[in-house]
């Protein structure tokens, strides 16, 4: 039985063209399964076998755990009774107890060998796999090899890859043998089928074809920084030239479009627009807006967003087709757009005026002719007064000094109570809501005056209330929750924006994940 033993794994190693040692293993692999297999009991099992002499062993095995993490007395026991057999055993070690070794025999032998087999099979795959990754393609150019439920499974040579149903470009048909190309998405080294997951939707695609278009941006002279897609219908292409003698639109648009008419075909007709990136936030978006003409932008860094004004002639085309155009712009940017005509601006700016005149008259008790004042100086907090250099307040023609002096003080005052007030506002706050991704403390203060203060208090909030406390004045995000949204005007639709509302939808979605990870 054991010379068997010996012969049948030299003989399978010479067939597979494998390490004996893998034969050996998948012998005992085999064994130990029909091992557990005779017992009525669920136990662990483990067969060595002798490499010299063919001999084998089988044993039962329990895991040493933690006594809170003991929950099957069949395959695991706590160090104390692991030390009543053996003083030396450790956490997380085995304790081995000898088992009756089963006869080898033909079946034993036919279940060695299917083992191996899977052994073999598993190892191909991965040498392919690695063989692949080594060439650090990005692109995968392959042969349709079948359909199955809208997932295209591709070959490629020896490596087999597929595009799910949703990464591939809208109302695209794939046949078998049609050539395809496609951006390398992940490895899935757990897949029982291909391991590689194809994109045809992924902006890495498409700068993927202009790499493969332009020799220039792969010698690194022109450069791709950003990427946007609505597939299959629009994308916006952000470049740069490291060369100031080069035009890097031009160069990726190619002799009479050549060069992205290639990468159109390849999208499926997918329309794109390639737009010189500028280090300057403002300069990119008016870039990226183009051809619509800007009037002026109002760039709010807290909020990570932009007012943009057109005038009315340009306003649809800014926008785009459903919202396309501004809606790429952003994604391009990273900035949130607001997109508004000059009539919009000077009502938001009218409206903002009035804000801030009447915050003046409530918190340094003033009235409504010194507040406009100090909105015409450009002051919009009460914290400027209070800290702005004094000169700056005295330059002001209509206040004299013991103005300046008294209106300094209420300023300061002001500031020093609102601090308090967001001192005790924050302490509300639950811890888990604090550390939750995504809020932060002008958010966390927003939402403690709706006494919003957990983070389960949160998770039941709709992405739209959300937006509304986030975005608009508290008396009207109150009035607009209260009513059900039935009121809400278009200005402050496209306030709280559609980029808006998915933020906010991920926020309650992690909120949400949190509460059901603790419960």
């Amino acid at each position: 039985m054991n010379r068997e033993i010996l012969v049948l794994a030299d003989a399978l190693a010479r067939e597979k063209g494998v390490d004996k040692e893998l034969v050996f293993q998948a012998l005992e692999s085999a064994l130990a399964s029909a091992t557990k297999r005779l017992h009525k009991e669920r136990i662990d099992a483990r067969v060595e076998i002798d490499r010299e002499t063919g001999e084998y062993k089988s044993f039962r095995r329990w895991h040493i755990v933690p006594d809170e993490e003991f929950v099957d007395p069949d395959n695991q026991m706590m160090l104390r009774e692991a030390h009543e057999f053996d003083e030396s055993k450790q956490m997380g070690e085995y304790l081995e107890e000898p088992l009756e070794p089963i006869p080898f025999g033909r079946i034993g032998a036919q279940a060695a060998k299917q083992v191996i087999l899977q052994k073999v099979r598993d190892a191909e795959r991965e040498q392919i796999l690695e063989e692949f990754l080594e060439r650090n393609d990005k692109l995968i150019n392959g042969t349709v090899r079948r359909v199955d439920r809208g997932n295209v499974i591709v070959e490629s040579g020896r490596v087999e890859g597929v595009i799910p149903r949703d990464q591939l470009i809208p109302k695209e048909n794939f046949r078998v043998g049609d050539r395809v190309r496609a951006y390398v998405l992940r490895i899935d080294r757990e897949a029982r089928g291909p391991q590689l997951i194809l994109s045809r939707t992924a902006p890495q695609f498409l700068a993927a074809l202009f790499e493969l278009e332009v020799p220039e941006i792969e010698e690194g002279v022109v450069e791709i920084k950003a990427v946007a897609r609505d597939p299959g219908l629009r994308a916006k292409i952000a470049v740069r030239s490291n060369d100031p003698r080069l035009d890097p639109q031009g160069t990726c648009i190619g002799m009479r479009g050549s060069r992205v008419n290639a990468v159109t075909n390849e999208l499926a007709g997918e329309r794109v627009d390639i737009i010189l990136w500028a280090p300057e936030p403002a300069q990119f978006v008016i870039n990226a807006l183009a051809p619509a003409q800007i009037v002026s932008i109002v760039v709010d860094e807290e909020r990570h967003a932009m007012d943009v004004v057109v005038n009315e002639d340009n306003l649809a085309l800014a926008i785009g087709k459903g919202g396309q155009n501004v809606r790429l712009a952003s994604e391009l940017t990273g900035w949130q757009l607001n997109l508004m005509s000059e009539e919009q601006s000077a009502h938001r700016a009218e409206a903002e005026a009035e804000r801030v005149r009447t915050a003046f008259m409530t918190q340094l008790d003033v009235d409504e002719e010194v507040a406009q004042i100090l909105v015409d100086e450009g002051f919009t907090s009460v914290e400027e007064i209070a800290y702005v250099p004094i000169a700056e307040l005295q330059q002001i023609e209509a206040f004299d000094e013991d103005t300046v002096n008294e209106l300094r003080t209420r300023a300061r005052n002001a500031a020093l109570t609102e601090e308090i007030a967001r001192e005790e506002a924050l302490d509300k706050a639950s811890d888990d809501l604090k550390t939750l991704e995504g809020v932060d403390t002008e958010l966390l203060l927003k939402l403690a005056k709706f006494d919003i203060t957990t983070r389960d208090a949160l998770a039941d909030l709709a992405a739209d209330e959300l937006c509304a406390i986030r975005q608009l004045p508290e008396e009207r995000a109150r009035e607009l929750i209260d009513n059900g949204f039935s009121d809400v005007t278009d200005e402050e639709r496209q306030l709280m924006g559609r980029a808006e509302i998915k933020a906010a939808t991920q926020l309650i979605a992690r909120a949400r994940e949190s509460w059901f990870a603790n419960t």
